[in-house]
């Protein structure tokens, strides 16, 4: 088995506590799954980079306590010690497999790497063919292919399973999953959870399986450890912790799970369309890589309708065309036909000043806070610069700028501080007002809580509830998540390759799908029907009573 004692990483001078992870002890034996679960920056993370021997440099020199494997403490290894055990007996999956892939190389031979860099001689035929194999083991259906395929060539689903196909090719004792399935669709999750729980039960290994999942918790885990702010707080078997919390924080966080019992009520009238999407189509031009190139259909004859202060949630797996929508929405790319008609005027033949004013109209909140904001411009900065290029005075719209971070939760000592000293929820605040300082028609979210742990999640989304109620607002939801869709919208819209399967208001929607499409969506969500708080819910999400 594998054994954390008294396990403490500390923090650099000047950060906001001493410890990443403090005074930490866990068990888990071979052939099992520990689930560590926790809000960002509770250090869950740090484990599975301390197990691993990958943490950063700057927390490794101050690491105390011990990580037993084998007899060995993993802490005490050498670097040249470490290139024996890394890959052999624990393998690793990152949270995001397109940064963590070399673009310039084929995935293929990435995976090749791993039996040179641990000595194992075989020919470049034998290396390919075993390449294969690991990638069929992973349910990689043409296996050729997508060896010779780069990165970026193929979908977030088949990256993933290819990083797996890595970690596990010299079958380690250990695999640490660090967060896996956090950006990825629930099909393509639900495919991923079984694929572990596959090569689980062939090899033998433990798995420690970091997310703020409990839905996920609910489905894979046999032990569960809570951390928070670098200590353990709670830690047991998954159905003492799930059904019987002893810790107020970790009631907090199954308290935070999106319920699809708790829908909005179903407005007793629709008010007049602020946007109209008509026969929308939109095509692509792909390469397979093969110098060979193909049409793709992202859009095909898509309308609906948006009506004042209404939620409408877009929901599909990754493909599906939801951000093809946003950015058609917001003229970041051409259509190939149909019309988008703002109160009755096609902005698609919009140009010049008339332009300017449309996009003035339509507001966007990114998926990626980090990735959304200029780390060189302050906050007030970032929120004003939309009025102000817009002919609104730099007084007045830092005035407004101050009143919208107020509003979101962000008091006056944000105004002048740069993004990076704000956490992943906070970032999304900023991003959240600096799309209202326009005073949108239409705001989009686009996979706008994806990113976030389950509680920031809910403080978001308890605050666009808010400031639909408190503005009026007309909203865009884009998810791949039902909970989180059942939660904000008004309607549910169900695309599936650029075409929509499936309209209807959520609660009608929950109880009573009309399409095996939507009852797959709704029937593959980790979890359901476990951690509903005082109730739980069928796959449909009818209430039953707590088990």
């Amino acid at each position: 088995m594998l054994k954390i004692e008294k396990l403490s990483v500390g923090l650099p001078a000047g950060a906001d506590r001493p410890f990443a992870v403090r005074n930490v002890s866990l068990t888990i034996p071979l052939g099992t799954t520990l689930c560590v679960v926790g809000e960002s920056g509770s250090g869950k993370s740090v484990i599975g980079q301390t197990i691993a021997g990958l943490q950063p440099h700057v927390l490794r020199s101050a690491t105390s306590g011990s990580v037993i494997l084998n007899d060995r403490n993993l802490t005490a290894l050498t670097e040249r010690e470490w290139q024996t055990v890394r890959g052999c007996d624990v393998g690793m999956v990152f949270q995001e497999p397109m940064t963590a892939l070399n673009p310039l190389m084929p995935v293929g031979k990435q995976i090749a790497e791993v039996f040179r860099s641990h000595g194992m001689s075989c020919s470049k035929a034998e290396a390919r063919d075993r390449v294969h194999h690991l990638l069929e083991r992973v349910g990689i259906h043409d296996p050729k292919r997508i060896a010779n395929s780069y990165s970026f060539r193929i979908s977030g689903g088949q990256r993933q399973r290819v990083m797996i196909a890595m970690a596990v090719a010299m079958k380690p004792k250990v695999l640490i999953a660090d967060e896996p399935t956090t950006a990825l669709d629930v099909t393509t999750q639900r495919q991923v959870l079984d694929l572990l729980g596959d090569l689980q039960s062939e090899t033998g290994m433990a798995l420690v399986f970091v997310t703020h999942d409990f839905g996920i918790v609910a489905d894979i885990a046999d032990d569960v450890a809570v951390m928070q702010h670098g200590e353990l707080v709670e830690y047991g078997k998954r159905d003492e912790i799930l059904t019987r919390p002893q810790q107020a924080y970790t009631r907090k966080l199954l308290d935070a799970v999106p319920r699809l019992d708790a829908c909005r009520p179903i407005a007793a009238e629709r008010q007049a369309p602020v946007v109209d999407i008509i026969g929308l189509s939109k095509r692509y031009t792909i390469s397979d890589g093969f110098l060979r190139q193909r049409r793709i259909h992202a859009l095909d004859d898509i309308s609906f309708k948006i009506c004042k202060g209404e939620v409408v949630s877009l929901v599909g797996e990754s493909g599906s065309g939801k951000s093809t929508i946003a950015r058609c929405l917001t003229r970041l790319q051409s259509i190939d036909g149909g019309e988008i008609r703002l109160d009755g005027v096609n902005i698609m033949s919009l140009k010049g000043d008339a332009l300017k004013v449309a996009r003035r109209r339509i507001q966007i909140i990114f998926q990626d806070p980090y990735g959304s904001l200029d780390p060189r411009q302050r906050v007030i900065d970032a929120v004003a610069a939309g009025p102000i290029a817009h002919g609104t005075s730099k007084k007045q719209a830092h005035a407004e700028a101050a009143d919208l971070l107020g509003l979101v939760g962000l008091g006056r000592t944000a105004l002048d501080r740069y993004p990076h000293e704000f956490s992943g929820g906070q970032r999304q605040r900023i991003g959240i007002a600096r799309a209202l300082a326009l005073k949108p028609d239409l705001l989009i979210a686009d996979e706008a809580v994806s990113a976030l742990d389950v509680t920031v999640q809910a403080q978001v989304l308890d605050l666009l509830a808010s400031l639909r109620d408190q503005l009026g607002l007309t909203m865009l939801f884009i998810t791949h998540d039902l909970r989180v869709a059942g939660k904000v919208s008004d309607r549910i819209i169900v695309l599936k390759q650029g075409k929509i399967v499936e309209e209807d208001y959520a609660r009608t929607m929950f109880s009573s799908p009309r399409e095996d499409y939507t009852r797959t969506l709704l029937t593959t969500i980790p979890g359901l029907g476990t951690i509903f708080n005082d109730c739980t819910c069928d796959p449909l999400g009818n209430v039953t009573a707590r088990h």
